[in-house]
């Protein structure tokens, strides 16, 4: 059974019973699964975490921290958007400084190896590390912005389980297990100050959102949304993990943060209905308070 805290404040509490009901019987129907889940309304009125401090392998969420931190060194004047710097495939393992490259085969943005050995503007890389989840780009910008410094970033906003080793595909880092890591309740805070505009400073916050809004990869929250819900989401898989967190704005309610955090689920298909179908009933219980429309 998984540990569970709960806390809502409804006008309406036979409905927060019906989703938590719904939302445990769901997760039950994957047998061994691990599911960290953080829903809540930006207006502080109704909210759900389930096992939401416990910590997973972050994957390509740990991208957006290292947004965050790029903006608020914009925002400091340390970094400009169009400044330019040569993009290299070699980074040095955290482990023992020795060396490694990325191979484009097993990054979902191919298109950034032909620019290796060019210059590339800061902001074109930061799009490219989260709408398209490129690894070459996100490894340059950590060896920016720094580790530490995105870490330290997040203790700030109250993120208390994000940790940020280093980029990816550091194999011996993973070997030792040094990996990056969030929780569901961090990664909705940090929604959350995005949205609320605490992330950074307004006009910065207002990029990231836009930048958010355009991920190409939308087959876990937003597929179980109505067609056209703009979503500000970032994704994160690798084998037996899969993740996704979001601010998503519905037609007719304010908006909302939700972040399913899976493992243990052999089949990313299998893994995938299973947020799918979480983001349709947090929707549905979300579209059942909100006032009629006349």
């Amino acid at each position: 059974m998984h540990a569970l805290l709960l806390i809502f404040a409804l006008a309406v509490p036979h409905t927060a019973d019906s989703l938590v009901q719904r939302v445990q019987q769901r997760i039950a129907q994957v047998p061994g699964a691990e599911v960290g889940l953080a829903f809540r309304r930006l207006d502080g009125t109704d909210s759900l975490f389930i096992d939401a401090d416990t910590e997973f392998h972050a994957a390509s969420t740990m991208k957006v921290p290292v947004m965050i931190e790029l903006f608020r060194q914009v925002d400091q004047h340390g970094l400009s958007l169009d400044q330019g710097i040569l993009l290299v495939n070699q980074f040095g393992s955290i482990v023992d400084g020795s060396t490694y490259a990325l191979d484009p085969g097993d990054d979902s943005d191919s298109s950034m190896y032909v620019r290796v050995g060019t210059r590339v503007t800061v902001g074109e890389l930061m799009r490219h590390m989260i709408d398209r989840s490129s690894n070459l780009a996100t490894n340059a910008l950590v060896a920016l912005v720094g580790a530490d410094r995105t870490t330290a970033a997040m203790r700030t906003l109250g993120a208390e389980h994000t940790h940020v080793l280093r980029g990816v595909e550091d194999e011996k880092a993973f070997e030792r297990g040094l990996n990056n890591k969030i929780s569901a309740r961090d990664l909705a805070t940090r929604r959350a100050a995005i949205q609320t505009l605490h992330a950074a400073s307004p006009a910065s916050c207002a990029m990231m959102r836009d930048i958010l809004l355009h991920q190409e990869f939308s087959s876990e929250i937003p597929a179980g949304l109505p067609p056209g819900t703009p979503v500000a989401h970032k994704t994160g898989w690798i084998t037996g993990v899969l993740h996704d967190a979001a601010i998503v704005y519905p037609k007719h309610a304010p908006p909302y943060v939700l972040v399913v955090l899976t493992r243990d689920i052999p089949d990313e298909n299998v893994a995938r209905a299973l947020i799918v179908d979480i983001s349709r009933m947090v929707y549905a219980h979300v579209s059942a308070d909100a006032p009629e429309v006349r």
